[in-house]
């Protein structure tokens, strides 16, 4: 039997930061949030659009994701019977980008399904492959370097696997030397959100000294044919991100060069569906994935989290704990991390978290019904 989505309740939550989160594109002090709940047969199924409040990592902000869901996305889905929720990326494909807000809608549909069918979200996708994930972290841009280097320390000794710092021209290579002499050992590092350009090319093999893991997404959102010429310069391996939208995007990164290493991030791509195939196309040419975050309160972490649970994820992503972010999550319990720097796997149906719905009211900021 197929389901049936007879209301989705759409909400604005704003969440302060507990410190601000910097990288190329500016500081973030709170986060305004598009939540998605769809329910059918008296089940509720949520899902969280992780797009930011302005279009600065890709098209879409917080007010665009609410008009696409509102407007397109959600009455495609409503009322009509689904096979499974796969069928909703088939149903917003026409959609042209706006992975973010399908996404978010999409998720929602997939959590409903689990929770219908009794059975954890990481077992619904197909996941479960680890008990646990490796954890690492993301530290934005810092006023001082003596600032990240106290960052780092705590973070280190919280047990997080791997350190990923944001970079940009100016505070780069410099930055990364002295995170180097503080922390020889640590797995590191540095995320551009393509604030480089090719003739950057020197200043970026610069750092093939510091021995990091990987350099994320140092060119262009949407440049892979430089990434292809730069890659070859590089000792260090490059990790595409903002580039990768679909599978087939993947699929061309790989096939000329462009990565060694790509991050997949559930809005990014649109949603489990692709995600699964861009995970699918990485593991069949041996190319390591990763999950990656865009400071996702609860219902997005614990979504990274079944994702994470795939096989090919075999590199700590940015998964990390509540209290790095919030002081009040929406979800109970909160994310939490083991002293292994891992998160365990939950069992509960669907993404396994109960909802703060006390808290959840107190922080919404606008709330709209489809019927």
């Amino acid at each position: 039997m197929g389901i049936v989505i007879d209301r989705i309740v759409l909400r604005e939550i704003r969440m302060p930061l507990v410190h601000f989160f910097e990288t190329s594109f500016g500081r973030t002090y709170e986060r305004a949030m598009v939540l998605v709940e769809v329910r059918s047969e008296g089940l509720s199924g949520w899902g969280e659009v992780t797009a930011g409040e302005n279009p600065f990592y890709n098209e879409e902000w917080t007010e665009s994701a609410w008009r696409i869901v509102r407007d397109y996305a959600g009455p495609r889905v409503l009322n009509y019977e689904l096979a499974s929720a796969e069928d909703v990326d088939k149903r917003t494909a026409h959609i042209r980008g706006h992975n973010m807000a399908r996404g978010g809608l999409e998720a929602a549909v997939w959590d409903l399904q689990a929770r219908r069918n009794g059975r954890p979200l990481h077992q619904e996708i197909g996941g479960g492959a680890r008990r646990e994930i490796p954890c690492g972290v993301s530290i934005g841009i810092q006023d001082t370097v003596d600032d990240l280097l106290r960052k780092i320390e705590t973070e280190i000794n919280d047990g997080y696997q791997r350190i990923k710092i944001k970079i940009k021209p100016g505070w780069d290579v410099d930055v990364i030397r002295e995170v180097r002499k503080r922390f020889p050992s640590i797995k590191l590092m540095g995320d551009a959100n393509s604030a480089y350009t090719l003739a950057d090319a020197d200043r970026l093999k610069a750092l093939d000294e510091f021995y990091l893991m990987m350099i994320e997404q140092p060119l262009a959102h949407d440049e892979i044919i430089d990434h292809v010429e730069l890659q070859a310069k590089l000792q260090t391996p490059i990790c595409l991100d903002e580039c990768i939208r679909s599978a087939h995007q993947a699929a061309q990164a790989i096939r000329m060069g462009a990565c060694r290493i790509i991050n997949i991030k559930l809005g990014r791509v649109g949603g489990f569906g692709e995600a699964k195939r861009v995970h699918d196309v990485c593991q069949k040419a041996n190319v390591p994935v990763w999950c990656g975050g865009m400071l996702e309160a609860g219902i997005g972490r614990a979504h990274n989290i079944a994702l994470a649970t795939l096989p090919n994820f075999v590199l700590p992503g940015d998964v990390s704990a509540s209290k790095r972010y919030w002081k009040r999550d929406i979800i109970k319990p909160w994310v939490e991390t083991t002293p292994r720097g891992t998160i365990e796997i939950r069992d509960d149906p669907g993404f396994g978290y109960e909802i703060d719905h006390e808290f959840l009211e107190s922080i919404t900021a606008r709330k709209e019904e489809l019927s």
